[in-house]
């Protein structure tokens, strides 16, 4: 990372912004939570809007493109390759997609593995997987929000190297 410069509150509200996609789409996977606990939908009602109404969007239904791809390659080629941008809204934007691509790879390996057994998961097994992506992506996203609130990078191994490393070329 790069030595620590001062950090304004706009750059600041700046970083927090890419944070709503990862955050947005783990909120499906709260889903069994909110069955068992219907109280804790409420503070995420704003993402789950988000992602109904922005990411699940289907731009060119033809082939599958969703405002969450477009959403993703603009934040990549618009923030973080773009030089003019400061470093701090540049790292904590590539965070938020790398945080993305987990939760897309997560998803993937989830679909697999209901499709390779011959009958479902056990139920306890997939809710408790969709379950502790659901509390990660939670965690994540809001420690990294609670960091860029405070003016300071946030540490998430090898999120934050990746991030750093993409922002640097």
């Amino acid at each position: 990372m790069t030595p620590q410069q001062s950090v304004v509150p706009l750059h600041r509200f700046y970083s927090c912004l890419p944070y709503l996609l990862p955050m947005s789409a783990g909120v499906i996977y709260g889903a069994v939570l909110f069955q068992q606990f219907p109280l804790l939908v409420l503070p995420f009602f704003p993402f789950i809007w988000f992602y109904g109404n922005v990411l699940a969007f289907p731009l060119v239904p033809v082939l599958g493109l969703t405002g969450e791809f477009f959403l993703f390659i603009g934040l990549f080629f618009l923030v973080v390759r773009d030089a003019r941008i400061p470093y701090f809204v540049r790292f904590n934007t590539m965070q938020a997609l790398l945080m993305q691509i987990v939760l897309f790879i997560a998803q993937l390996f989830f679909q697999v593995v209901q499709q390779l057994s011959s009958n479902a998961l056990p139920s306890i097994i997939s809710a408790t997987i969709a379950n502790t992506i659901f509390i990660g992506t939670i965690l994540l996203g809001g420690y990294a929000i609670y960091q860029i609130v405070k003016g300071e990078y946030s540490d998430i191994p090898t999120l934050s190297q990746a991030a750093s490393f993409q922002c640097d070329l």
